[in-house]
This record gives C-alpha cells, structure tokens and sequence, in this order.
C-alpha cells in the first residue's frame, strides 16, 4: 500500500470479479440442486486458469448456495494460486441486482479485491450496472456475448466498499470459454 493510500489522500484501488457457473444440467431435481453438465466440469477449470492469469488476488470468494455455483467454484478453485475465503452465501441464488449490490456493500473494508461466483441474469446485470466505463472492447464482447455460462467480468473502482453503486466501476476485462 503506498503512502497516500495510507495517509488516506487516495482510495484504495478494487476489483470486483463477477464469474457465471458453468454450464448446468437439468436432471429432475430442484433448480437450486441442478448439477453441473458435462461440458460445465470441462470449462470451469478453464474459467478458473484464467482467472489465475489476471493475477488477481482474492481476498473473498462469495459463492450462491446452489450445487452448480458450489461446483464451479470447487473446479475453478484449484486453478488459482492461493485459496481465498470462501462464505457460501444463500442470498446470491436469485438475487435481484438489488441484492447483489447491497452484499458489495456488506464487504470489509480490508478486502481489496472480491470474487462473486453466481448466476444470470444477476451477474450480466452486476457487470453492466457498474461499469459506467469500459476499456478498449470489453463491454461491447461482453453484451455481444451475452454473459455466457463460465463467463467472468473484472470491475475495477476506488473507495469503500459501502460506495459500490450504479456506474462506479471501470470494466477492464471479460472472458467467455467459448467467445
């Protein structure tokens, strides 16, 4: 952290990262126990290799309660360097972009960059809303796109957490597996 950081005269620069689950199944059980589908347990440690590669180091994990959310993250997870906290968090399984806001708003000040592994429309919604500018074509490949199964967003923004609102963010990457 450098001086100014410190010293309180910069806000800390974050990163939200917003990753879909993979592609699921639709076995005859409950939407919330749907398992991951053949081609979802192939592409979540890809999902996961690259995020290792934007060197992003997690300071959380929050991941929805559902078993496809749980099991992208189990794959994804071990592609990365170092295991982040993980909370499962039961209210990211249908949550409104309401919702999901007011849980970045919940998270400690000390955390710098945050991994959300949940679903759509929510994670496409999340991206879209915070990103009230993009660099070079992230924004333009991740509405082409669609935000995809196994798709991941990188937001970046300065300030507290409790500052998280509409436009605040810069979208400085998108990836999809199959784009």
């Amino acid at each position: 952290m450098s001086a100014a950081e410190l010293s309180g005269d910069t806000p800390p620069a974050r990163r939200i990262v917003l990753l879909r689950h993979a592609k699921a199944d639709w076995p005859e059980v409950s939407d919330h126990e749907r398992p991951l589908a053949e081609r979802g347990r192939m592409d979540a440690p890809i999902a996961g290799r690259k995020l290792a590669d934007t060197g992003i180091a997690f300071g959380l994990a929050l991941c929805s309660t559902a078993a496809r959310t749980r099991e992208t993250w189990k794959l994804a997870v071990h592609e990365l360097p170092h295991r982040p906290r993980t909370v499962y968090e039961e209210r990211m399984y249908e949550a409104s972009l309401g919702d999901l806001i007011a849980l970045l708003n919940e998270t400690p000040d000390d955390i710098d960059d945050l991994l959300l592994i949940g679903h759509n429309p929510g994670m496409h919604a999340l991206a879209d809303a915070l990103a009230g500018t993009a660099e070079g074509d992230a924004l333009a490949r991740m509405n082409r796109g669609g935000f995809p199964t196994a798709a991941f967003a990188v937001i970046g923004f300065s300030g507290s957490w409790k500052s998280v609102e509409h436009g605040v963010g810069t979208l400085v990457d998108y990836w999809a597996p199959h784009d």
